[in-house]
């Protein structure tokens, strides 16, 4: 599946997580990691189809925002970013405690 993760500066962590957590939806909040959403970085979002697999924040989920830089370039704050269509079909088949192996 093609992907978007983290751009420079806020780059996604290397390495095997477990699956921790999956909400159907969410919202999403910069300034649960120390950014306020009135920054230039900042956000304040409702995602779908979001798989925790970090407790600082990081995720798979949709992000139809970002489907032109799937695949291409790494526009994201961190989260691993997918198609709505395609974090639909993970969101279905992944598992609590699942692996996720994100490489760099």
């Amino acid at each position: 599946m093609p992907t978007s993760m983290g751009k420079p500066g806020y780059e996604t962590p290397v390495g095997t997580f477990p699956v921790l957590e999956k909400f159907r939806n969410l919202v999403m909040d910069s300034s649960t990691y120390g950014v306020p959403i009135d920054a230039p970085e900042g956000y304040r979002i409702d995602t779908e189809y979001a798989v925790r697999l970090t407790w600082g924040g990081i995720f798979v989920h949709a992000a139809p925002w970002s489907v032109d830089s799937q695949g291409f370039a790494n526009v994201s704050h961190g989260c691993i970013n997918l198609s709505t269509e395609n974090a639909g079909w993970y969101y279905g088949n992944v598992k609590l405690g699942d692996p996720v192996i994100v490489e760099g």
